[in-house]
């Protein structure tokens, strides 16, 4: 199964919101339900064991609906507007398998923590971390991932997740990988309309490299990595691949946040 994410109806709401105030929108050749969301379009299937720090937040009904990184051995990191609005008591976390469907350890939720500042209408401050009910043993397919702490600039990363992988389309069963690369604030924001580009904070960090190549939904929530850490958690774009930059959580923002809520 595959749940469409949150992220659908966070959209929805932020566009009524900046619409009625005249202020930011998406770009006018997109239509609503298909702006901000995350999946991997263009990249290709991964190796097992090659992101063993990749989890997957899934429903009690075992439905994929966001991406996650392994923080310890007892939490792990996504985006607030995955998690902004769910329990632990409905909320699982898969570790250890390529699948999104079968394999590695499945655990229930014990505890959710969405940042006390994310703005559901700007996207600002889009992390969250979910505790798991028990503790990730270390193995080549489950590991935690150091956060980045530096404030990176233009640089080669790479990002995976169970994202749809054309729009539209179908989440893949194995988890998929896009060799990318980030861009300074700056440049992301000269690549976005001026309305979306408003919403490219400092806190943001942003890859591009074609049309045809980025995230979309079910991405949302999961890893960028950059020299052995994690650098980025996805969190919007607008249309899936089509020429936009994607735009990130940047961690080294979050650091300090991260670490006391996990």
């Amino acid at each position: 199964m595959y749940e469409m994410s949150p992220f659908t109806v966070v959209f929805f709401l932020a566009f009524v919101a900046v619409a009625s105030a005249a202020s930011i929108i998406p770009n006018d050749t997109e239509t609503p339900f298909e702006g901000w969301e995350g999946r991997i379009v263009g990249g290709s299937t991964a190796s097992a064991g090659q992101f063993p720090h990749q989890a997957s937040l899934q429903s009690n009904a075992n439905a994929h609906f966001c991406g996650a990184f392994i923080i310890n051995t007892r939490w792990v990191g996504s985006a607030a507007h995955c998690t902004i609005g769910r329990t632990a008591a409905n909320t699982r976390v898969r570790v250890g398998s390529n699948s999104r469907t079968t394999g590695g350890t499945l655990f229930q939720a014990s505890a959710i923590r969405n940042h006390g500042s994310y703005n559901s209408n700007t996207l600002a401050n889009d992390i969250s971390t979910v505790q798991t009910s028990g503790t990730m043993s270390q193995t080549n397919t489950v590991r935690p991932i150091p956060l980045g702490s530096a404030n990176v600039g233009a640089v080669s990363a790479q990002v995976s997740g169970w994202g749809q992988t054309s729009h539209p389309g179908s989440a893949p069963t194995n988890l998929q990988f896009l060799n990318t690369q980030t861009l300074t604030n700056a440049d992301c924001r000269a690549r976005h309309t001026a309305g979306n580009a408003n919403l490219v904070q400092a806190s943001n960090i942003c890859t591009f490299t074609r049309s045809g190549q980025g995230t979309c939904m079910g991405d949302s929530g999961g890893p960028l990595i950059a020299g052995g850490t994690v650098i980025g958690a996805v969190s919007w774009g607008i249309a899936c691949a089509q020429g936009r930059p994607d735009v990130y959580a940047r961690i080294s923002s979050f650091r300090t946040w991260l670490i006391n809520n996990s």
